[in-house]
């Protein structure tokens, strides 16, 4: 009996022992007594009352759609009795207020943006809420952090300038304490930043040149006014700014926008996507700070257990996304994504782990058994699909793969593991597929026009005597003979073709003087043109060559001294590769070469050759031409032969000269029109 009283004392002691803990813990803690709302003219008031005095102002964060403002209020409970609200006083629609813990958070649902300013009064916390539009023609300012009281004198201990990764001038001020009120504003095309109750050192009082660094800044200028200090920084061109702090770092970067003339609002805040918020934290848990993100976001965050350390963070409408990159890169931290699921842990941790996982894969593939497969060519030569397997560049076989040939039926045998024969399956399914045909037209045409003008004179004198006789210039006599003696002898004399002849003769009464006066002349005129045709179809990027002409022989000594028989080519060829692009257009590395023998120019060691020789690359588009090149030549004389003293006589020295005038004209183009066949494509 003794012992069943003591075991009933000892459970009842238990029992007070316990119910006296939970009563000292909800002593330790705070709770939202009531909440009121009144609106004073343009200024919503929002007045929260507690059981105990707060001891320092609630951290926050606001969305800007939809509009709504959040207060998180640790170690508090909600004692108002209900979680949600219905007020539709001024731009206040409602709120609701949520207990998870040991916290309380208040969410304020608004009508459009607003600012509020907090102040602790007694027992109550009241939120003087504003609209966040300024009236028209004011200076848009930008209250980034407002100054919190602190123990020693805040002043700016270093300033530095860099250049991001984007093109971005990214400014750094290090502050010696965090608490500092932070305004920033936009005056005409500068960049206004204002430091409230903060000092510069002589040293920091500078106007910094920063154009070298190829950025939208160019001027950053730092000066003391009064008890602040002011920032002013000089951009050019379209930009936007961002601005973010991180414990007693203030980052405030410039980008370049480039100007897209299809939008009316210019700028995009990078490639951030995520719905704007602002954050602001004093101090606050890293993991604390993330749920808070994960909750607005609605993804499924997980994150270490290392990750921890606690931050200080004010951010003013920035994407999600972005708020969430600057503090992994704060902390040191990095993520992987998996649907909606993102896993968040130190970068060593990551890397460490995807190390472990990448050896495990080379292990298993080590020791995973090894199984065949065939495959059967269609299209696509079998030994061309081994030698990109076993490639020692780029080996797609693993260490104890291997593939067999069988060139009479075309297949391929291939021992691997099973995740590397699907690999071996996709690459010859991409690869072995119907070679496109291609249709390559040239169109090589030679024009000439030829003009040629000869003109020439001959003087011919003779004299008989009364017998009959003739005596030719003065020397034998010629017995019943008429002979002439040629004083001027410069006939004309064309290239081709015989010239006219016009003579007319003059002589004495007696008949017994003649003068005789021949003019020879030749006006030739001729056009000509010479098209050649070649065709040819081959397989994309394969080389295709065509050509037709003769072989001419010639003779060339041999080493023991002897003469033999050659030949050379005088061909018209077009060699050509196409290759078929992407978007249907056709690259062709073309050769054409025109060949033609010229006999005029023949010699007893051989016939020369005219060459005329085309070589390059082009882009045209299906059944397009383009025209790759082409040769003009002309040619133009004037030769003309005198008798010395007489061919330069005004009016009579025509008949002592002979006069050729030349004009030849030579023109070679070549045209090239390609055409992709259909697959399905037949010849009836």
């Amino acid at each position: 009996m003794k012992q069943i009283k003591q075991k009933l004392l000892g459970f009842f002691a238990g029992v007070l022992l316990a119910l006296g803990n939970v009563h000292a813990q909800e002593a330790t803690q705070n709770s939202i007594e009531s909440m009121n709302v009144v609106q004073q003219g343009a200024i919503l008031n929002v007045k929260l009352t507690f059981r105990e005095p707060l001891k320092a102002l609630p951290a926050a964060f606001s969305v800007a759609k939809p509009a709504r403002m959040a207060f998180d209020f640790p170690n508090t409970i909600n004692g108002l009795g209900k979680s949600s609200q219905v007020y539709n006083e001024g731009d206040l629609k409602s709120a609701n207020i949520v207990q998870a813990d040991d916290r309380t958070r208040v969410v304020l649902n608004l009508q459009k943006a607003m600012t509020y300013e907090a102040t602790i009064d007694g027992n109550s916390l009241v939120l003087a809420l504003v609209p966040s539009g300024m009236p028209e023609g004011a200076a848009p300012v930008e209250h980034f952090a407002q100054a919190r009281p602190s123990a020693q004198s805040n002043s700016i201990r270093a300033i530095a300038f860099r250049r991001g990764k984007d093109g971005e001038g990214r400014i750094t001020v290090d502050l010696s304490d965090a608490n500092a009120g932070i305004d920033i504003k936009q005056q005409g095309s500068n960049l206004i930043v204002d430091f409230a109750k903060v000092t510069v050192p002589e040293d920091l009082r500078k106007r910094l040149d920063v154009t070298d660094f190829a950025t939208p800044v160019l001027t950053v200028n730092t000066v003391q006014k009064g008890a602040n200090t002011r920032m002013t920084i000089t951009p050019r061109g379209l930009w936007e700014h961002n601005a973010y702090q991180s414990d007693n770092q203030f980052v405030i970067e410039v980008k370049p926008v480039i100007e897209n003339p299809n939008k009316l609002v210019q700028g995009s805040r990078g490639g951030y996507q995520g719905e704007k918020l602002s954050l602001n934290f004093q101090n606050v848990d890293v993991r604390r700070l993330l749920q808070v993100i994960g909750e607005f976001t609605g993804m499924n965050m997980v994150v270490s257990d290392s990750v921890g350390g606690a931050i200080t963070l004010i951010l003013k409408d920035v994407p999600w996304d972005q708020a969430l990159d600057i503090i992994m890169q704060q902390k040191g931290l990095d993520m992987r994504k998996n649907g909606n699921v993102i896993l968040i842990a130190p970068r060593e941790e990551i890397a460490t782990k995807e190390k472990l996982d990448f050896e495990s894969r080379a292990q298993i593939g080590d020791l995973e058994p090894l199984q065949t497969e065939s495959f059967q060519m269609n299209y696509i030569k079998a030994e061309a699909v081994q030698k990109l397997l076993v490639d020692p560049k780029q080996t797609l076989l693993s260490r104890r793969g291997s593939a067999l040939l069988d060139d009479r039926s075309n297949m391929m045998f291939v021992k691997d593991t099973p995740s590397r024969l699907d690999d071996v399956r996709a690459m010859i399914a991409k690869v072995d597929i119907p070679v496109r045909q291609v249709m390559i037209e040239a169109r090589i045409v030679e024009a000439g026009d030829s003009f040629a003008k000869n003109l020439g004179i001959r003087l011919l004198w003779n004299q008989t005597d009364r017998n009959g006789a003739v005596t030719v210039g003065g020397g034998q006599n010629f017995s019943g003979q008429l002979n002439s003696a040629s004083l001027v002898n410069l006939p004309a004399t064309p290239r081709t073709g015989t010239p006219g002849n016009l003579a007319f003769t003059l002589f004495n009464v007696a008949q017994t003087q003649f003068l005789t006066v021949e003019v020879s002349a030749l006006e030739a005129d001729g056009r000509g043109k010479v098209i050649s045709s070649p065709r040819v179809m081959t397989a994309n990027t394969v080389e295709a060559i065509i050509e037709q002409g003769v072989e001419i022989p010639y003779q060339q000594a041999t080493s023991s001294g002897a003469t033999s028989v050659s030949f050379r080519k005088a061909n018209l060829s077009l060699k050509v590769k196409p290759q078929i692009t992407p978007d249907g257009k056709i690259i062709m590395s073309l050769d054409v070469n025109k060949d033609t023998p010229n006999t005029r120019l023949s010699t007893g060691a051989g016939v020369a050759i005219d060459t005329k020789h085309v070589k390059t690359e082009v882009l045209v588009e299906n059944g397009g031409t383009v025209v790759i090149g082409g040769i003009y030549t002309q040619e133009t004389r004037n030769n003309t032969q005198r008798i010395l003293f007489f061919g330069d006589l005004p009016y009579v020295g025509w008949l002592f000269k002979n006069r050729e005038i030349i004009d030849d004209k030579t023109e070679l183009l070549v045209f090239i029109t390609p055409r992709i066949l259909a697959e399905n494509l037949t010849v009836r």
